[in-house]
């Protein structure tokens, strides 16, 4: 996380990369798919380290590169129809405005297994006489007669690394050169980690840059020039032997 300032007032803000992000795929509900999404792509990798079926699927949206080295590196679809929009169009942070409220979704950092104090917030037990080292153990779980485990008894086990939305969070400043949004606030997961940024209103796109083919023309060879200074050479020696044969001549 870093800081931004506005006026007399320092806002803690998260850093957010978002895109831009090519449409990979359109589903409506009326075709074979049976549901409305769109199905977005978000960063560069190898081909190398794409699946041939990944790599038909990017083909057909035309998100391959032309020298075969870089596709997009991660894909994830957002369930909601869009009108409008189609295969190629490009969504980045333009698509948003300073004060938005939006929602993210990430996956949060893994702790591993954590007992019931840190994993539900349990106070433990009173540090009074008799509870020696048992102060931070779950204690009773219920009844003996019924011989099992209720469901959704709350006891130690693995902690995180599960999905998580962070709501009501506020976009403070954002970076159209370089594709960044400042996020008042912390969002779920760890460094580098993805996340899906949601809100309401508009989706705007951007159209994809046209690349510009350059076309060479061929340029006329120049005629050759030595034999011009050469000739001219010549002739201005053999001016200056006759200028000094004529002045022997007087002499």
């Amino acid at each position: 996380m870093t800081q931004v300032w506005q006026g007399e007032k320092v806002i803690g803000v998260t850093r957010v990369e978002a895109g831009p992000c090519p449409v990979v795929q359109v589903k409506t509900a009326k075709a074979k798919d049976g549901y409305a999404a769109v199905q977005l792509g978000f960063g560069l990798r190898k081909e190398k380290n794409i699946k041939k079926a990944q790599k038909g699927h990017l083909k057909k949206a035309g998100q391959v590169s032309k020298d075969g080295k870089t596709n997009l590196k991660y894909l994830r679809e957002f369930r909601d129809e869009v009108k409008d929009l189609k295969v190629g169009d490009i969504v980045d942070v333009t698509t948003f405005a300073v004060g938005d409220t939006i929602k993210v979704t990430g996956t949060s950092k893994g702790k591993g297994f954590q007992g019931g104090v840190r994993r539900h917030g349990w106070h433990g037990h009173n540090t009074t006489h008799g509870t020696k080292d048992q102060v931070r153990t779950s204690g009773s779980i219920g009844a003996g007669g019924i011989q099992h485990v209720l469901k959704g008894m709350r006891m130690p086990g693995r902690m995180g690394n599960e999905q998580v939305t962070t709501a009501n969070l506020k976009i403070v400043q954002i970076d159209e050169a370089n594709n960044i949004l400042y996020i008042s606030g912390a969002v779920p997961g760890a460094r580098n980690g993805l996340v899906l940024i949601s809100g309401e209103g508009e989706l705007k796109t951007v159209q994809p840059k046209a690349e510009v083919v350059e076309e060479v023309k061929p340029v006329a060879e120049a005629e050759p020039v030595v034999e011009v200074i050469e000739e001219a050479k010549a002739e201005a020696v053999n001016e200056k032997k006759e200028e000094a044969v004529a002045e022997e001549v007087k002499k």
